[in-house]
């Protein structure tokens, strides 16, 4: 069964997208993390607030509006808050 799997040329192509997939998941993230970082010193420098709870609900609004699916908009809010939550965990150690 398992050799039948890994010459089935379907599961390879699409394992092989979805490992590119994952790995733009990674580029997209760490560039994200490299803005908010320069978005984190210049507020600092302002004396603002890191942390805007209003800007992080109209990005969680307009990702809703932008999400086509199948990602629910309750896992795209899930997904977003651990997103969110990581960034800040990231930039603050």
């Amino acid at each position: 069964m398992a050799s039948e799997e890994n010459t089935d040329r379907l599961i390879q192509e699409l394992r092989g997208q979805i490992s590119d997939n994952d790995r733009a998941i990674v580029r997209a993230l760490n560039k994200r993390l490299e803005l908010v970082a320069r978005l984190k010193r210049h507020k600092e420098a302002q004396g603002i607030e890191f942390v805007d709870p209003q800007q992080e609900k109209s990005l969680l609004r307009d990702l809703s509006r932008a999400n086509r699916g199948p990602l629910t908009e309750e896992g795209l809010h899930g997904l977003y808050r651990e997103i969110l939550n990581l960034t800040k965990r990231e930039l603050d150690g």
